[in-house]
This record gives C-alpha cells, structure tokens and sequence, in this order.
C-alpha cells in the first residue's frame, strides 16, 4: 500500500498549515507588533514631551495606515524573496541535470564522496553510488540537497507565502492599537497598548511551542525578549525626537 505523504505528514509528524508557515507567520506577526507600537510609541512620546496634543481618531488613522503599508509591503518582500529562491533552485536543479548528462563520471565521484563523508565504508559507497547513477532524479535531489545545501523550493508558493506574511503582520500588529480603539488617548490607555503588544509577542511564542514543541519557556522568552527589546528602541527614539 502505497503511503501518502502529505497525510503521513500531517498525522505521524503533526506538520499542518501552521507548520509549513511557521516561518512566515512569526516573522510578519513580529514586525506587525513591533512596527505599530512603534507609531503607538512616537505619538505617546509627543504626549509626554508636551509637543503635541494627539486625539484617538489620529492615532488609529497614522497606525492602520502605517499597519496596512508595511503589511503590504512585507507580503510583496516574501513573495519576491521566495520566488528569487524558487528561480535559483529551479535553474541550479536543470545545471545539475546537464551536468549529469555530460559529466556523469565527475557525478559519480560527488556521489563517492558524500557516501564517505556520511560514513560507508567504500565497497558499499562504489555499491550505492552505481545504484543512484540509474535514477538522475534521485542524484539531482542528493546534489541539490548536499552539495549545494539547496531545500526542495518546487512546492512552495510564493504567492502563499506572501500572503501568509500580509495576514500575519494585520492580525498581530492591530494588537497594539487596539486599546485606541475603545478608550481616548491618556497614559493609561498607552500603557494597555504596551500590555497588548507583550500579550501579543506572548502568544506569537506560545505559536511557536505549540508548533515546535520545543521548551516553552525559551519559545516564549525568546519571542517577548526579541520583541521588546525592539519595542523598547521605538519607544525610546519616540520620545527623543518627538
């Protein structure tokens, strides 16, 4: 019985959706929170030195507007990064091919040599080398992998990615303004935005160890640790230039 993949995947290993976005979900939900506390920030530095006088109703249109830009642009990044890496794999995966066709005894040394270096002895090497030599897929997928340290970009969509990242960034980063949403703009409500954006990386973390399964105190440490260090530099430059 031939085994699916995608489902031995998802049941076996617990690799779903929020897996294969990890990557994307975290790294748009974090400079989602980040980039609007830091609007959130500048505009309670205003406030504090007494240069301004800032109402809710500012506050939410310069964030959502500054939310939604940086999530578009952040969402067209990982698109055009991911396509770049998926050209690179596809074009260095048909030079392997070539090179397979045209040099197969230099291929077949590579293939010497990565037996070796992953412990065979050189009988079975020359053995499973000349075996592999019968499939150039097989070979085009070692050499991807270990000689150019290249991970399989054929399925990946980077449209998805994208979009992924657009999502992520507006969910995560309304977060910090949602405080503005309800109440007038005082230090207390400021200080319920600095809540928000901590519970926010906190549960971007707990995203992670949920994911990973890794320690939860260093998912979650690292994340909020990361997350406010950066929060605290726009805080900082909020009130110093304001």
């Amino acid at each position: 019985m031939a085994i699916d993949w995608q489902e031995h995947r998802r049941q076996v290993h617990n690799l779903g959706q929020v897996q294969e976005f990890l990557k994307q979900i975290v790294f748009g939900g974090n400079d989602g929170i980040v980039t609007t506390f830091a609007i959130v920030a500048g505009f309670a530095g205003a406030q504090l030195s007494g240069t301004a006088q800032i109402g809710g109703i500012a506050v939410l249109v310069f964030g959502l507007a500054n939310l939604f830009a940086d999530a578009v642009s952040m969402g067209l990044g990982e698109f055009l990064s991911t396509r770049s890496q998926h050209d690179l794999y596809i074009t260095q995966r048909k030079f392997v091919f070539k090179e397979f066709e045209t040099h197969p005894k230099q291929e077949y040394e590579e293939l010497l040599q990565m037996m070796d270096e992953r412990g065979l002895d050189p009988d079975s090497a020359r053995v499973v080398a000349r075996e592999l030599m019968k499939s150039p897929e097989l070979v085009a997928d070692l050499m991807m992998n270990y000689e150019l340290e290249m991970h399989d970009m054929r399925q990946v969509s980077p449209a998805m990615d994208g979009l992924v990242t657009f999502v992520s960034f507006v969910i995560f980063g309304s977060i910090p303004l949602a405080p503005y949403f309800l109440f007038d703009p005082t230090p207390t409500v400021f200080f319920l935005s600095v809540a928000s954006t901590f519970g926010a990386l906190a549960c971007l973390g707990l995203l992670r160890w949920w994911s990973t399964r890794e320690n939860v105190l260093r998912c979650v440490g690292e994340t909020v640790l990361v997350g406010g260090v950066c929060a605290l530099v726009a805080y900082v430059v909020g009130v110093l230039v304001a």
